[in-house]
């Protein structure tokens, strides 16, 4: 594992005006050094970090030596969203911020790092959201822009989801363990647990097998993440929307230089395929480099964490074209 270092973002306004004098910006690197390589940035998921290499790298698969995302021939960074907990670090005025201000803080910590240009912005779930946004706020960012079962908006079923797990958190007793189990049946399916489980028993507990897997989620994610950190998380993940200054997805697109790259999960219960393929429909009208790619798997949303080797075919066509 690489070390995580820390850059400080100063004198930031938030979009709803709140005045913050320094926020702390985590990152981890990997592979080439910025001025040496064309720089990769690689934005997380709702309860990842920037640990994407290395042994316990969650796209550990896809990003190393030799690798799809080579580290011998690229520069690739990983920025911590502020306040998911990482080095402790937590926002206790999390409703000040949304997404689009995710988005400024990363951009002001590129440009702290030496990074103006990017060849590929890649993110998966909230950090496709993430990445939309810096995509809208900095149209010639990157070559590549890559969303990975992400939306540029939050739609009505992730606001709901997103709706019920504040719910969780703020009423329950084991708030992080049970919007975790809640959370889970979110990004597998019914098949994906059908194929698992299959409905077999756990003999030693005297309970399904589905629901100790479910009860091992819970208990891992509260053994590894903040409580704060999660409520912060989530109402980030309920606040992406290119749109809020009340222009079009189409006239915020027309502005972006960068090639368009939709990757979905066909069984996607979270950011579904189906609303990839309506942005898709929007967009092709106006710009003629968006792309749409699709990964097939019974797992649902978690595919793009499940099924590398897809993954890494369609990334690789996409790195070389």
């Amino acid at each position: 594992m690489t070390e995580v270092k820390t850059i400080y973002i100063e004198n930031f306004t938030t979009d709803s005006g709140v005045f913050y004098e320094q926020i702390e910006l985590h990152y981890q690197h990997f592979g080439k050094a910025f001025d040496e390589a064309p720089v990769v940035l690689i934005n997380h998921s709702l309860t990842g970090d920037a640990n994407i290499a290395g042994p316990k790298g969650w796209w550990n698969e896809i990003v190393g030596p030799n690798l799809t995302i080579d580290t011998n021939k690229y520069a690739i960074i990983a920025l911590n969203i502020p306040g998911n907990g990482v080095n402790d670090y937590t926002l206790d005025h999390y409703l000040d911020f949304h997404t689009g201000d995710i988005a400024e803080i990363f951009y002001r910590g590129l440009q702290l790092l030496g990074i103006q240009k990017l060849f590929a912005l890649i993110g998966g779930s909230i950090g496709g959201g993430i990445a939309w946004e810096m995509a809208a706020l900095y149209p010639s960012l990157t070559e590549k822009l890559i969303a990975v079962a992400a939306d540029w908006k939050a739609s009505d079923w992730i606001i709901a989801n997103t709706y019920l797990q504040k719910r969780l958190l703020e009423n329950s007793n084991q708030p992080l363990r049970d919007a975790r189990i809640h959370a889970m049946l979110t990004y597998r399916t019914p098949a994906s647990f059908t194929e698992r489980f299959n409905r077999t028993v756990n003999k030693d507990k005297n309970i399904f097998n589905v629901e100790s897997w479910l009860i091992h989620h819970g208990d891992k994610l509260q053994s590894r993440f903040l409580l704060q950190a999660y409520k912060t998380m989530n109402h980030l993940l309920a606040s992406i929307d290119i749109t809020r200054k009340g222009e079009t997805l189409e006239q915020i697109v027309e502005k972006i230089s960068s090639e368009i790259h939709l990757i979905a999960v066909d069984s996607d219960l979270f950011f579904t395929a189906e609303e990839d393929q309506k942005t898709l429909k929007r967009i092709k009208k106006i710009k003629e480099n968006i792309f749409y790619h699709e990964i097939k798997s019974i797992h649902g949303h978690d595919a793009f964490l499940i099924e590398n080797e897809t993954v890494s075919k369609i990334l690789l066509n996409i790195f070389i074209s």
